[in-house]
């Protein structure tokens, strides 16, 4: 199922009307900065989203949690302000980031940005906000029905908002019955704190299970699964993929550059990389194998003359059922990457390619 296409708009600074003026009106094309940004549906819901999603993992206070390379608010503000200048609407975080100050820094951003009603923000559960304090109360964990409430309310605090367009499940508990947990998150939607709810990282069984309980319960069902894929790791495209393209669940996949290994020759090395000790756990078992992957993307960007950042994004936004990949930026000049990247088309030749290097990996990503 191809991603449901909505007519593209162009941001207008003048009064953010991504194309057309408050009044009804054409904008001036002179007053429009930025390139086109296509806007697709998720999955098969009405909600209009910007066909590439800014991760805001990166946005947080440095001394908050243990990733010393996020970026604090006065970093972050010309990022997120780019973001929307380029037609970006989509903006996904989380509760546990940084310790709950992405979602502080991301709410106070787009507030300053754009208006609440053009932006869709999507933040997670699962993860208390002080997971990395090293000592976790009780309840502030997991997919119960008070952790679920507690934490919505949490976050809509630190957003600055009184819902989020999608609230989002970060894994699948094992200690709670799915029936608690679906009826939780039924409940944060009726009363209005969400519009939707979505799933991220789990089993394919377990996903279907969760959207049988909601079924046969006249719940809400989730409408988006956040899976973990990239050119270096298609594990999910033996279950999950196809059973979110039958049910009509809208794919956003985290990590499309796999942590930015993607997007320079293998082995050089970032600051993040050298630190990120939860990345290099995903890519150290296959790290020789991954190199031809990366070899193969190096070659195809050197001969189309773009960056490798484009080819690997190009990719997955080809891959069918894929609603909008989520990108990350620690700099404006990537977001321009991610964008052009839209107009990238790989030809079939290039697509086989890039996967032929691939070997099966073992499951990571969740467990």
């Amino acid at each position: 199922m191809a991603p449901k296409r909505v007519v593209p708009g162009r941001h207008c600074p003048n009064c953010k009307c991504y194309g057309r003026h408050r009044n009804g009106s054409a904008a001036d094309q002179s007053t429009i900065d930025g390139g086109f940004m296509d806007y697709v549906k998720l999955g098969n819901t009405g909600l209009d989203i910007s066909r590439l999603c800014l991760g805001c993992m990166t946005f947080g206070e440095p001394d908050a949690g243990t990733h010393p390379w996020t970026l604090g608010e006065e970093a972050s503000r010309p990022i997120i302000k780019h973001a929307v200048e380029q037609g970006i609407n989509f903006f996904d975080t989380a509760n546990s980031y940084s310790a709950g100050t992405s979602e502080t820094i991301v709410g106070k951003l787009l507030k300053e940005f754009t208006r609440r009603d053009e932006t869709v923000i999507a933040t997670k559960v699962f993860f208390p906000a002080n997971m990395w304090e090293g000592s976790t109360r009780p309840n502030e964990k997991g997919l119960s029905r008070k952790a679920i409430m507690s934490s919505i309310d949490a976050s809509l605090t630190r957003l600055g908002t009184d819902y989020v367009d999608l609230y989002q499940i970060h894994r699948w508990d094992y200690d709670t019955p799915i029936e608690e947990t679906m009826e939780a998150l039924h409940d944060v939607v009726k009363a209005g704190k969400a519009r939707y709810i979505g799933a991220s990282s789990m089993y394919a069984w377990q996903f279907a299970k969760a959207q049988q309980v909601a079924t046969a319960h006249g719940w809400s069902r989730f409408v988006s699964m956040q899976n973990y894929l990239n050119l270096v790791y298609r594990e999910e495209e033996r279950e999950m993929i196809p059973l979110c393209i039958d049910q009509g669940v809208g794919l956003m996949p985290w990590s499309p550059m796999a942590r930015g290994r993607l997007t320079r020759p293998h082995g050089q090395q970032t600051e993040r990389t050298r630190t990120d000790v939860s990345g290099q756990s995903f890519y150290e078992a296959t790290e020789k194998e991954d190199g031809r992957v990366i070899d193969a993307v190096e070659q195809l960007a050197a001969e189309r003359g773009v960056p490798m950042a484009q080819i690997a994004l190009a990719w997955v936004l080809a891959k069918r059922g894929v609603s909008a990949p989520i990108v990350g930026a620690s700099k404006a000049m990537q977001l321009d990457d991610a964008i052009a990247a839209l107009q990238l088309v790989l030809s079939d030749e290039d697509i086989k390619r890039l996967e032929a290097p691939y070997v099966p990996h073992a499951v990571t990503g969740f467990v």
